[in-house]
């Protein structure tokens, strides 16, 4: 009502300065049945109300950048908005963040539920499982875990296996090709080696595809001195950090048909590389929101011997 009164002085009487009485307000507020005291109240917080506003356009504008720039790609809620805002010096109540994302219809990606490649090699020798569904480990290189997932191209199915480090959640192997026979895990598994500072003894775990319980593969495990473990036939909760990654690249590259595959192994590339281990953040129990690069400096810090 305040600002419908406001409207009609304007209107009427545009040249009357702000700090002056304004004629016929005393018939408005009584018509209105509006204290002129209630109006000069409104009339002097209007200022700091158009800052605040300002800022909050401010603010979404951040957040809105947040959330369609690397690492994010559309995916972040308001927790790991509010995280990044925090990284960047930004001193803001979460529950604002919650209430500007809502306002202007910021949203968080759902994830698709993943159709999977498992095919169990029943003749296969079966390996233990020593996760237990424990996708927790107290460094780099002692526990990872493996699978393989599928993207769609005008040329035909393109694979893609992973190896994520469950010590810092970082993909620390991975291999791309036009099949998904065990060349394709041992490939990922040796580049897991070579860059990831594997701990002797450390588990590979794995659901019980046929790749993953091959004589190739289980000639590689041997080779880098690992112990193979894999979950259960059919049971996704058995490898659920490894199907949590692929949901993630999923739900953010994964609606779309790549005209190639040279275009697709471009994309996901880049997902892992740049936008998933260098910018990607995740809540890590003790030191909070950290990239998984910035979690695996952290504690290879903290497991360095003192001198």
């Amino acid at each position: 009502m305040c600002g419908f009164i406001d409207a009609q002085r304007a209107d009427s009487h545009p040249d009357t300065p702000d700090d002056q009485p304004i004629p016929g307000l005393s018939l408005l507020c009584r018509v209105l049945d509006v204290p002129r005291s209630t109006y000069y109240a409104w009339k002097a917080a209007r200022p700091a109300a158009r800052e605040r506003q300002a800022d909050e356009d401010e603010l979404a504008d951040e957040i809105r950048a947040i959330h369609t720039g690397p690492g994010s790609r559309g995916a972040y809620g308001a927790p790991r908005i509010h995280a990044e805002l925090r990284r960047r010096g930004r001193r803001v109540n979460r529950k604002k963040v919650v209430r500007i994302m809502a306002e202007r219809d910021i949203h968080g990606i759902t994830r698709r539920k993943r159709r999977g490649l498992t095919k169990p090699d029943h003749k296969a020798k079966p390996a233990p499982d020593l996760v237990g569904r424990d996708f927790t480990a107290p460094g780099p290189g002692v526990k990872l875990v493996g699978d393989i997932t599928f993207l769609p191209t005008l040329q035909g199915w393109w694979y893609l296996a992973t190896v994520l480090d469950l010590g810092t959640r970082e993909i620390i192997g991975y291999a791309m090709a036009d099949h998904h026979r065990a060349g394709l895990v041992t490939d990922a598994l040796r580049m897991a080696a070579g860059r990831g500072g594997l701990q002797p003894g450390c588990v590979m775990h794995s659901d019980r595809g046929s790749e993953y319980t091959s004589g190739e593969f289980r000639q590689v495990i041997k080779e880098l001195g690992l112990r193979q473990s894999v979950g259960r036939t059919g049971s996704c909760y058995d490898n659920a950090a490894a199907e949590s990654f692929f949901g993630l690249l999923k739900a953010e590259i994964g609606t779309t048909v790549w005209e190639s595959h040279e275009a697709a192994r471009t994309d996901v590339f880049r997902f892992i590389e740049i936008e998933y281990n260098r910018a990607r953040l995740r809540k890590h129990p003790e030191f909070g929101y950290l990239t998984p690069l910035e979690t695996r400096t952290l504690l290879q810090q903290d497991l360095t011997p003192a001198a």
